[in-house]
């Protein structure tokens, strides 16, 4: 059974076995719900979440996909071709409402949160960049500072109508005294031309948010974890039917009838795999934990000897990849490096 955090401690799980010769790094994936449509309550929750991973030494915590402001699941937004509803655009009003701005008051708190418990921090957001929403994951430092953001490239099914695509200007990795940090999000970790250009990059702790609960996410993550050479640490949440709003307010679309409110819609399944294909630990279906494992970052070199997707194993001569990273923005202004003076635009 799941345990809310003023209840006692989720800490679930933890790997000790790495070599003490080698650089080590805890790692902590939370698995928890959103407070949803209560962004400043789910910025607590993250708070209390995130002291506690770092009470049992944690140095970098990963939550799952969309915590601050919530994955809407159930809801449909009132759409079907040719037509949206009343209701449904008052479902996207009171969600807009529930995301953050990047920059924004809530970055500057969650940077001061990883700060102060000395944690390198991967969030799951929603950002709202005026009035398109982005799956977003943001990126800070264990010093208090916000590295930078990755927006999911493609939103699966019915996430398009309420999430914008991210671009090739989004897709970092960070390099850290802990290793090189980057996340690709629930469905686009399918991709294989965007896992490549990652690798690339030199990823050494893939973080992969997710939504997906099934029991086939965890053959994606091991056949990541093998490809890349990396560790893998995803984060889902353990949602019931009352982390939610009740109906009708907040209907899940097809299945409300079939719900009580200890049912349970998003079962987790958060994990931590090692470069070799080794579960250090999860998955956990059992409610919201912290999943924690020791990484031995010796282990990727023995890894990459045996399969190094973008050196020795590559052909570059027949297969390539080009990554188009520049910001792929609708408007370009070319006097806009000579704005006047004044509050004209």
């Amino acid at each position: 059974m799941g345990l809310e955090p003023s209840e006692g401690p989720l800490f679930a799980e933890v790997d000790m076995g790495a070599d003490s010769s080698a650089a080590t790094v805890r790692a902590t994936v939370v698995q928890a719900s959103t407070i949803f449509y209560d962004t400043p309550a789910t910025l607590d929750k993250a708070e209390r979440l995130l002291a506690e991973a770092a009470g049992y030494g944690s140095q970098l915590v990963v939550f799952p996909e969309a915590f601050v402001g919530g994955y809407p699941r159930g809801l449909n937004f009132g759409v079907s071709i040719g037509n949206r509803t009343p209701k449904g655009k008052e479902e996207f009003r009171k969600y807009h409402a529930s995301a953050i701005d990047v920059p924004g008051p809530e970055v500057e708190r969650l940077a001061g949160i990883a700060g102060k418990y000395k944690v390198y921090l991967v969030m799951g957001v929603i950002e709202r960049d005026g009035y398109t929403l982005y799956c977003t994951v943001l990126f800070f430092d264990s010093q208090g500072r916000y590295l930078g953001k990755h927006r999911k490239l493609m939103p699966t099914a019915l996430e398009r109508i309420i999430w914008g695509f991210g671009d090739g200007s989004t897709i970092p990795v960070f390099e850290t005294p802990i290793g090189k940090i980057g996340a690709a999000i629930c469905w686009e970790n399918k991709m294989p031309l965007l896992r490549t250009a990652m690798y690339a990059k030199g990823i050494e702790i893939y973080c992969a948010p997710t939504a997906d609960s099934r029991d086939v996410w965890q053959a994606s993550m091991t056949h990541i974890a093998l490809e890349g050479g990396c560790f893998v640490l995803s984060a889902n949440q353990f949602c019931r039917r009352k982390d939610y709003p009740p109906p009708p307010d907040y209907v899940f679309t097809g299945t409300e009838e079939d719900l009580n409110p200890e049912s349970v819609v998003c079962a987790g399944g958060s994990v931590i795999i090692s470069p070799s294909g080794t579960v250090l630990a999860g998955p956990n279906y059992d409610g919201e934990a912290l999943i924690t494992a020791d990484l031995d970052l010796g282990e990727i070199a023995l890894a990459k000897f045996d399969f190094d997707v973008v050196g020795h194993y590559s052909r570059p001569e027949v297969l390539s990849l080009i990554v188009r990273d520049h910001p792929a923005t609708p408007v370009t202004f070319t006097s806009a490096s000579l704005k006047p003076e004044g509050p004209n635009k």
